[in-house]
């Protein structure tokens, strides 16, 4: 049997780590080791920057050298991971791994930037048949006198069948609640090196025209699942309105894939798409006073809204923490790792096909929505600002897809005439929610509520959004 190759992180509280080892769950390791881990850069990053990491890792008394390629570049390579047997902590750079042709002899500009120390206890588990490896680990990332604490399960299947990994997490999950973990322990030594990130945008895919847009979906699902989390971890400690609407954003960004791919899925799509509408409504309400805030003066009416924000983060807690959230997080990983769509009637289609099929049906509806802003109401003007952002979104999920010169210059000039869309098209937004977002909150007769609510003359608005939608349908195609 060929086994589908998935490992899940999952990330715990130390007190959560406690209660699962003394569940009845586990039993006793089958192995404990202790693992030390030097990585090596040069002092500007050059290998990080370019995707690739390197390490030293002693476990027991054995000493290995890894090279990881991540992104872009491990596309480049039948393999992604380069091990060597090592005698000392000096990397050793030769051509049974890529860095001597991609750097040269960069040798004497690498130098130690962190180090990672693990306690991991490993268990030999088997789940309806199928073997499973689970490795519990705790220690630090550590670059001078910063630390960062590390508190992670790791669970691969070793043999058997993928659905029978998600049915132990879904007994671990039962146990003690967790997080899916995005971060590799490089990257929490890379984040002690620059200074803490509070917001985490939407990063570029690495797409290929050839690969089945099956595959397409599942690396654009896991890029915007990587950063909603990577949001909802500052969001969770910090409370932060941007942490909040990129995490919003990047909930909005996976359900216009799942409508983008809709020819290539199946029906647990729809259901799934409705629970993450369901939790980015949640953040929604919040977002809507956030954007109120900053307007109010100091006194009785901005005092009302920060208590009003209170609630609304306090309700953003909670369903982020609720079981309903929890059983969205792990039927989603199953279901994208699983799913029946996998084998479906358009497993063959290519990536690049989709792409062509996906934007031309997008600036299709764009066009049938915005033809006339003047003359509809509002509720088809917000389906025309629905449409902009899915084809925004679209157009920045194939990027990667349309890289020759002609065509990156036009998906350029295609990206700034959507954003001034999108901006347009939100000011009208913002003149008709406004107030709504007041009344729901007690606070549209207050003498102070005229002060954050948007005066502009809505025709002017509306006159402005067409010119904007006219140009982003005149704009060149880039995937033509």
């Amino acid at each position: 049997m060929k086994v589908a190759e998935i490992e899940l992180k999952l990330d715990l509280s130390h007190l959560e780590m406690d209660s699962l080892v003394a569940s009845d769950l586990l039993g006793e390791p089958a192995e404990t080791v202790e693992q030390h881990s030097i990585y090596f850069d040069t002092d500007d990053r050059r290998l990080f920057n370019a995707g690739f990491t390197l390490r030293i890792r002693r476990s027991g008394a054995v000493k290995t050298q890894t090279v990881k390629a991540a992104g872009p570049s491990a596309s480049l390579f039948a393999r992604s991971e380069w091990e060597t047997a090592v005698e000392t902590d000096v990397p050793a750079l030769d051509h049974t791994s890529p860095l001597l042709n991609q750097f040269g002899d960069i040798r004497e500009d690498l130098l130690p930037q962190f180090e990672v120390s693990i306690d991991r206890r490993i268990w030999k588990l088997v789940e309806n048949g199928s073997k499973i490896e689970l490795a519990a680990d705790r220690g630090t990332a550590a670059e001078a006198d910063r630390q960062a604490p590390i508190c992670e399960i790791e669970l691969e299947l070793k043999d058997g069948d993928p659905k029978d990994l998600f049915a132990l997490a879904r007994k671990i999950e039962a146990i003690v609640p967790f997080k899916f973990g995005v971060h590799s322990k490089a990257e929490r030594g890379y984040r002690l090196l620059a200074a803490a990130q509070h917001v985490h945008k939407s990063a570029e895919i690495d797409l290929e025209w050839r690969s089945s847009a099956v595959d397409g979906f599942k690396a654009i699902a896991q890029a915007c699942f990587r950063q909603f989390r990577l949001n909802e971890n500052v969001l969770l400690h910090r409370r932060s309105a941007e942490a909040l609407h990129q995490a919003r954003v990047a909930m909005r960004r996976l359900r216009s894939a799942i409508s983008l791919f809709k020819p290539v899925l199946d029906d647990e799509a729809r259901r799934l798409s409705g629970e993450f509408r369901w939790l980015a409504g949640v953040l929604g309400e919040a977002r809507n006073i956030d954007v109120l805030l900053p307007k109010a003066k100091d006194g009785d009416f901005a005092d009302r809204l920060q208590q009003a924000r209170k609630a609304a983060y306090d309700e953003v807690e909670n369903a982020l923490g609720s079981p309903r959230a929890r059983a969205l997080m792990l039927d989603f990983h199953e279901w994208l790792h699983t799913g029946a769509y996998l084998d479906g009637p358009a497993k063959d289609k290519t990536i690049g096909e989709q792409a062509v099929e996906a934007l031309d049906k997008m600036r299709k509806k764009l066009k049938k929505h915005g033809r006339d802003l003047a003359h509809v109401d509002d509720e088809q003007r917000h389906e025309a600002r629905k449409d902009a952002k899915k084809l925004r979104y679209a157009a920045e999920f194939f990027k990667t897809l349309f890289a020759d010169h002609k065509k990156a210059r036009r998906h350029k000039r295609f990206i700034k005439a959507t954003e001034e869309l999108q901006d347009q098209l939100g000011a009208l937004n913002d003149l008709v929610t406004g107030p709504s977002v007041l009344e729901k909150h007690g606070l549209r007769d207050h003498p102070e509520a005229a002060s954050v609510i948007l005066h502009a003359d809505k025709r002017s608005l509306i006159a402005v959004a067409q010119a904007a939608l006219d140009d982003v349908l005149d704009t060149k195609r880039f995937w033509r």
